[in-house]
Parts: C-alpha cells; sequence; structure tokens
C-alpha cells in the first residue's frame, strides 16, 4: 500500500464533509448540465427478451440484436437465463465489501494498474488531475482458478458468491457474441475466436452519496475499451448514453442487464457497429452500486476486421493491432478524451508514420 494511500479513498473522505472536495471538482465548462438530459419517458434504449434465442423467435432477437447495435451501441436483455438469486448475491456482497472497516478494505488497495485484482479510487490516480466521484474493486475473473485467491476473503462468502455470478456472466458473454456474429452475417464463431484466448474482469464501482452532484462525475463521457460490457446495477440510476448528440438517462429495469458495444467490438465490425459514449453521474441521497463485466479479447489477441464485411465499397477502416497495444494506450490516455479508437485507423497510421519517417530523417 502507497504512504498515505487511506486518503485516496473516496469513501472515508466524504463521512467528514458536506462540500465536495476541490480535487473531484470539475471545471466549469466541464460539468454535468443535468437540466439538459433526456429522460427514459421519452426515449430508451431497446429492450430485448432472450428467452426465444435458439428457439422459434431466434431470427427476430438476431434482427432485435442488429438493430440495437446499428443504432443505439446499447440495450438490456431481460429473461438472461442468470438467476435471480445469484444477481440479488452478487448485489449484496459487493454493498457488504464497501461497509466493511477502512482497514479491512485497504487491503485490497493499490494505485498500480497492472495490478489484477484491486480497490482503488476514480479511474488512474497516478495520471489525473481532478478525480472522480467513485471507489472501485477491480477483479479478474477468467481464467477463474487464476485470480479467485487474490479476492477479499471478506465477506466470508465473496469468493463463492462472485466466483458464481462471474460464470454465468461468462456464459451469458459467449452467448451474445455468437448472437452478434450472426446479427452481422458472419460464422455465430467467429467473435469468439476472435478474441483469442479471452479476457474477463469487473469493476464493483461504488459511487457513495455527492453533497453537490453538478459539479462533478461518477465518471465523464467515455467508451468502454473491450469487446461487450454485462451492466448489472442496483435500482439506483446514474447512466447517461449519447444518443443523437443529447445525454439520455438510463433508468434501472429490474432483473435487466445492459449491454453496450465496447471499442473492440467496433473494430472488428469494420464500424458496422458502434461504441457509444456514456458517463455516470451521481447524487446526494443514495449511494450506488453498479457491476460491469467486462469481456474482452487475450493480450495477445490480434485484432483486426473481419474479412467476411470487408469488399470494394468496405474497405477495413483499423489497423491490425493487438489488444494489449489498444489498452495499454487507452490506459494511459484516460477519461481525458471519448476514445481512443481514432489512433488505430489506417489512415490515422499512414500519418503517424509519415511524421515519424520526416522526422527521423
Amino acid at each position: 500500500m502507497a504512504p498515505g494511500a487511506s486518503k485516496l479513498l473516496l469513501t472515508d473522505i466524504v463521512s467528514h464533509s458536506d462540500k465536495v472536495p476541490s480535487k473531484y471538482i470539475r471545471p466549469a465548462s466541464d460539468r454535468p448540465d443535468l437540466s439538459n438530459v433526456v429522460n427514459s419517458t421519452f426515449h430508451s434504449i431497446p429492450i430485448i427478451d432472450m428467452e426465444g434465442l435458439g428457439g422459434s423467435d431466434h431470427q427476430k432477437i438476431i434482427n432485435a440484436i442488429r438493430s440495437a447495435c446499428t443504432n443505439d451501441g446499447f440495450f438490456m436483455i431481460i429473461n438472461h437465463g442468470i438467476p435471480k438469486a445469484v444477481i440479488e448475491g452478487m448485489l449484496r456482497v459487493a454493498r457488504e465489501f464497501f461497509h466493511l472497516p477502512q482497514s479491512e478494505r485497504m487491503k485490497m488497495y493499490s494505485d498500480d494498474p497492472a495490478k489484477a485484482n484491486r480497490l482503488s479510487t476514480s479511474f488512474n490516480v497516478r495520471t489525473e488531475n481532478v478525480s472522480n466521484w467513485r471507489d472501485f474493486l477491480r477483479l479478474h475473473c477468467y481464467p477463474l482458478e487464476k485470480f479467485i485467491h487474490e479476492w477479499p476473503a471478506n465477506p466470508s462468502d465473496f469468493r463463492q458468491v462472485v466466483g458464481e455470478y462471474s460464470r454465468h456472466a461468462r456464459e451469458l458473454a459467449l452467448r451474445l457474441l455468437e448472437a452478434i456474429s450472426e446479427s452481422l452475417g458472419l460464422d455465430k464463431q467467429h467473435m469468439v475466436k476472435a478474441m483469442g484466448k479471452h479476457a474477463q474482469h469487473m469493476a464493483i464501482n461504488y459511487y457513495p452519496p455527492c453533497p453537490q452532484p453538478e459539479l462533478t462525475y461518477g465518471l465523464p463521457g467515455h467508451k468502454d475499451p473491450n469487446a461487450i460490457t454485462i451492466l448489472l446495477q442496483d435500482g439506483v440510476s446514474g447512466l447517461q448514453v449519447m444518443h443523437d448528440g443529447k445525454w439520455v438517462a438510463v433508468n434501472p429495469v429490474e432483473d435487466a442487464f445492459i449491454i453496450n458495444i465496447g471499442d473492440q467490438m467496433q473494430a472488428l465490425s469494420n464500424d458496422r457497429y458502434k461504441s457509444v459514449l456514456h458517463r455516470v453521474i451521481v447524487n446526494n441521497k443514495s449511494e450506488r452500486i453498479s457491476i460491469p463485466t467486462f469481456y474482452s479479447p487475450s493480450p495477445d489477441a490480434i485484432i483486426e476486421p473481419a474479412k467476411g464485411l470487408l469488399d470494394e465499397d468496405h474497405p477495413p477502416v483499423y489497423r491490425t493491432f493487438t489488444y494489449e497495444e489498444y489498452f495499454t494506450t487507452f490506459w494511459n490516455k484516460g477519461l481525458k478524451s471519448a476514445s481512443c479508437l481514432d489512433l488505430f485507423k489506417r489512415e490515422q497510421f499512414k500519418v503517424l508514420e509519415t511524421e515519424s519517417h520526416l522526422n527521423n530523417n
């Protein structure tokens, strides 16, 4: 643990202040305009019933996924197959962990982004000037047996409960990858194979009540660097998604997961499906817990547009790269910009190569 690390956790700062500390206050030009958000009553992301996947409603569901990935980049799923008891258990141990005494929680603390399993705060405390209003527990989940012994041992059933949830989340991710492949007209195993040996991690996000929510973010606008994200959240609102140039509040739906397309899926689909800006706002009344499962290629996976989606009218948009190269770039940039995928476009790569050649001569 770094010296003074206990001062870094938001959870332990907020209980002693009725104002947002200066390190969390964003510049006036970069604050959430909470009065200019579209309520989900007027627009929301699609809700897809997964019950008939593989059965009589299979093609209908594939078509719905195609439409959602093309037009929204986000959708909710119901009848997804993960038991309610598993979901409730996951939310319970998440809340119990963040309610533990500071000394117990801090056993997991690290500000080293290379550490697979760690408790930290904001996004990357080593590089950012303004902090985000969240603490998080990051856990790598696949292969499960490689990481589970590094997870918290308190609450006493944490590893058992989170391990079971992680297994179910992975099964759901594989089903979604197959459905997304089919929706693109590819072999159903294409996306599964494209991600190499696969990787899976989760962030258990804790957003305490904020005395001045208009001054800060839980997380500012960003796009996910992975392939697909499966989001479990409690009943407290906070997620907002960019749609047609406006922020749309996505209110929780009981027993539903939120799915979103990440940057790797955008690259693999050659821009057919787009990774979409989203952000998290906080409130002054309730704590909020959200648990995204990030399903990703393995670090050595080679990412390139699917050949079945390329022709004379649709040349490859992105150069070939490894996921490790991409994720390192993403993490080092932090959330200072919305996305780093543009850096991997073929045209951008040619410009950078030309500049490098000129500088070396």
